[in-house]
């Protein structure tokens, strides 16, 4: 085992025992943690149960017997020993290398989805206020600016590396749609590009995705 995943096994093990040793009282920063690095539903909801009990343990302290007395009781062993039980349950997922693992794709997901989103904003803009789109440099990587568009390029402006760079097509590929828009004044549409330039259909949808056909300029 190496130095780093004996060091995740001891601060696994030390997370595990924490609800026992805070006597239940850290319990839903144990389950807390758990849910922030899985950012996963259940342990959220785990986080919600332990939070819960925890509120109902310290309004039922002062309870001597009674109702109030095994309330407190109960709330008392499942903080403690049933946080513990759970904790080292799951221990292997939080601490695991696939649970690391996993929380990087989903990380990567989210990331994927908001460039998608900002995308699609701004290709909204483009389509409708082309002046403004073009101060913002929408689609023109290969300019400075300060506004993210998600990752788009203009079709119709834009030089050929940067056509090549996001859109994922050879020089020569970039070249044509380059000279293609020098004779035709420019595209209204993927399905023009493809027509027009002859390249293969598979690209289509990549125009689509990350293209916008502001006004040659």
């Amino acid at each position: 085992m190496t130095n780093g995943g004996k060091g995740r096994t001891v601060a696994g093990v030390a997370w595990a025992l924490s609800p026992v040793i805070t006597l239940g009282l850290g319990t839903p920063l144990t389950f807390g943690y758990a849910a922030v690095r899985m950012k996963s539903l259940p342990y959220i909801l785990s986080t919600g149960v332990y939070f819960a009990l925890w509120v109902t343990f310290f309004a039922t302290f002062a309870a001597e017997e009674g109702v109030g007395f095994a309330v407190n009781f109960i709330a008392f062993l499942l903080l403690a020993l049933g946080g513990t039980i759970h904790a080292l349950l799951i221990r292997p997922r939080v601490f695991g290398g696939s649970g690391a693992r996993r929380s990087a794709f989903e990380r990567a997901q989210e990331d994927a989805r908001q460039r998608r989103q900002l995308r699609a904003m701004a290709a909204e803009t483009a389509r409708s206020d082309s002046e403004l789109a073009r101060e913002m440099h929408i689609g023109r990587p290969d300019l400075p600016r300060t506004y993210d568009d998600g990752g788009l390029v203009d079709i119709n402006n834009a030089p050929a590396p940067a056509l090549a760079a996001i859109l994922g097509l050879t020089a020569e590929q970039a070249n044509i749609i380059v000279d293609v828009r020098s004779q035709t004044g420019g595209f209204v549409s993927p399905e023009e590009v493809a027509a027009l330039t002859a390249l293969p259909p598979e690209l289509t949808p990549r125009f689509a995705e990350y293209g916008v056909f502001l006004p040659k300029q």
